[in-house]
């Protein structure tokens, strides 16, 4: 009872962590509906005789709608308030998901644009999620903990793979492919209704302590879902110009350009990865459900480790620059070891090159945490929609370039290739185009990275 009693007083005065815990099981929830397809795949495909092609065009469906519409989304949270616009858009794409259980009793015709329909329509949904979770995580956390709190959502990819892979796929075996958006539908539409429920800005929150709201503040924490000196509509006309003005600034150009990268390489593991497993290495379903939740687990503990490293850095008086962009360094260097799995009989070392390789990915994925910090205050929705745009687009074009690769070499051992070299060009872009990372409304100088400490730059000139 006592300790009952001591975590219910840790939570009333530090209500920032329930809004982490909250997004954090939200977005397992999100990634487990996007993975859906990948474990019913294989079982979809065969029952109606689809080939890779097809089934690449089948995955980039949920990417289509994604990437269209991510500067609505963007707008849509910067007007509307990212908490109203992902409570909403959580119950949508679960109802979506749901329903694609039901083209099974479709003629085998119908059934494949049905499924390309309604995974359109996901996609659509979860259009807002990233960016609506980067501004929920810049108004709550203050800069020097935005890099563990980011890496805590964006890490639900592979917690989501350890906890829905299995699962799902025993759940194919036994029941059928259809059960498999069943459950995941009903699961999102409850988590729906709990984050409606209970997240609030930190402004509103009726139980959040005085004490806890002015360290956020002097942390950095935006607090609110407007900023009081700007009115909170702003027409389409105003909205395209900051976007263009944003595309336009090198810092952030590079910043989008190693999203697509990186984004290749989660879009693989949504995919592409368990048909790998079952058709290339000869495993059953149930048993590639189970060995994909190991480089799922190593994703999830280098995702934690690369945010909590980042921040220890800037806590040490590191500058911004250099505690953010070392990890993604290391991270792209090791996700390149996938291109190992080519050379080796055993499943065991692929599992194990696989691992390696999804354990430096997560360490490097700190693109929403880079979002967060250098976003100008007044569009950090909006930047985040670009960002999430370029993140997209390569969940458009990974699918369908693997498909073809797969058909026309009869092989994955190209995909693995091309998948490894957008690792290299993440590095290539966080080392070349970013430059110095700072906020433009902080002045010329950037307030953000005025931290001491050694420039990542001067570093990497030595």
């Amino acid at each position: 009872m006592k300790k009952t009693d001591s975590l219910r007083r840790f939570f009333a005065e530090h209500r920032r962590y329930e809004v982490i815990i909250l997004l954090f099981v939200m977005m397992i929830i999100n990634q487990g509906d996007r993975a859906t397809l990948s474990i019913a795949g294989a079982s979809l495909a065969d029952e109606m005789g689809l080939g890779h092609a097809q089934m690449g065009w089948l995955f980039s469906a949920f990417a289509w709608a994604y990437m269209m519409l991510q500067l609505p989304g963007g707008l849509a949270i910067d007007r509307l308030g990212s908490i109203r616009v992902l409570g909403l858009a959580i119950i949508a794409w679960s109802v979506f998901t749901g329903l694609i259980g039901t083209v099974a009793m479709m003629p085998v015709g119908l059934a494949f644009f049905a499924v390309f329909l309604l995974r359109f329509m996901v996609g659509a949904a979860e259009a807002p999620c990233f960016p609506a979770n980067s501004k929920i995580v810049s108004m709550w956390f203050p800069t020097a903990e935005r890099g563990t709190a980011t890496a805590i959502f964006n890490s639900s990819q592979y917690f989501a793979a350890v906890v829905f892979t299995p699962l799902l796929a025993w759940i194919s075996t036994r029941w059928g492919w259809p059960w498999v958006f069943y459950v995941m539908g009903v699961a999102g539409v409850v988590m729906g209704v709990v984050f409606i429920y209970r997240i609030k800005a930190p402004v509103e929150h009726p139980s959040l302590s005085p004490l806890e709201l002015e360290a956020m503040r002097s942390g950095g924490a935006s607090l609110r879902e407007h900023a009081l000196d700007r009115p909170q509509a702003q027409g389409w006309r105003q909205t395209w110009v900051r976007a263009r003005g944003l595309l336009k600034q090198r810092m952030y150009l590079g910043i989008y350009l190693a999203q697509f990268c990186i984004s290749t390489l989660t879009f693989f593991f949504l995919t592409w990865f368990p048909v790998y497993l079952v058709q290339q290495r000869g495993l059953s379903l149930l048993d590639a459900g189970l060995l994909a939740a190991v480089p799922a687990i190593c994703g999830f503990v280098g995702g934690i480790t690369g945010g909590m490293v980042s921040d220890w850095m800037l806590r040490k008086g590191m500058s911004l620059t250099l505690a953010r962009k070392l990890p993604i360094f290391i991270g792209m260097a090791l996700s390149m070891s996938m291109i190992l799995c080519n050379y080796v009989e055993t499943n065991l070392l692929v599992v194990l090159f696989m691992a390696l390789a999804f354990f430096g990915k997560g360490v490097g994925a700190l693109g929403w945490a880079i979002i967060a910090d250098v976003s100008p205050k007044d569009s950090i929705g909006m930047n985040g929609a670009i960002f999430n745009t370029f993140g997209s687009l390569a969940g458009i074009v990974t699918p369908v370039v693997i498909g073809y690769m797969v058909q026309s070499m009869n092989s994955f051992n190209g995909a693995l290739i091309y998948v490894a070299l957008n690792a290299v060009g993440a590095f290539v872009s966080y080392l070349v185009i970013v430059g110095p990372l700072r906020r433009p409304d902080d002045g010329p100088n950037g307030q953000n990275d005025a931290q001491p400490g050694p420039s990542l730059n001067a570093a990497a000139a030595h």
